[in-house]
């Protein structure tokens, strides 16, 4: 766990560039699969093709969105041979997947069988 002097204020105000550099982020985040592909990572490290399979996705979108989360320093590869293998770059990811599930389920208090009932009705 790092130490708190490790980061400035979260009020503070924003350094040039900052800014645009968050909301890459959050657009990253804006993604349901590349969510997904997170939040399977929280367990550990897995490949691309458990990946893949988990998420339900093709190889080549899961590629293509595990780029876009290497770019941007949200996961981290250890390539082993053939296979690269995938985990969450740092303990701050699964802080902040955390925070926006508790953040959404705070507002949005219906239960998980309730949403699940309801998505089912719609498609009925």
């Amino acid at each position: 766990m790092p130490h708190p002097a490790e980061h400035s204020p979260v009020s503070r105000t924003l350094a040039p560039g900052e800014g645009e550099e968050l909301a890459d982020t959050l657009k990253a985040l804006a993604s349901a699969n590349r969510l997904q592909l997170l939040l399977l990572l929280i367990e550990g490290e897995r490949t691309v093709e458990e990946l893949a399979s988990a998420a339900g996705l093709g190889q080549s979108a899961t590629s293509h969105h595990l780029r876009i989360l290497r770019v941007l320093r949200l996961v981290q590869v250890r390539r082993e041979g053939r296979h690269a293998h995938y985990s969450l770059h740092d303990h701050h990811i699964a802080d902040l997947l955390a925070a926006v599930r508790h953040h959404h389920e705070h507002v949005h208090p219906a239960t998980l069988e309730e949403r699940s009932f309801a998505r089912a009705r719609a498609h009925a």
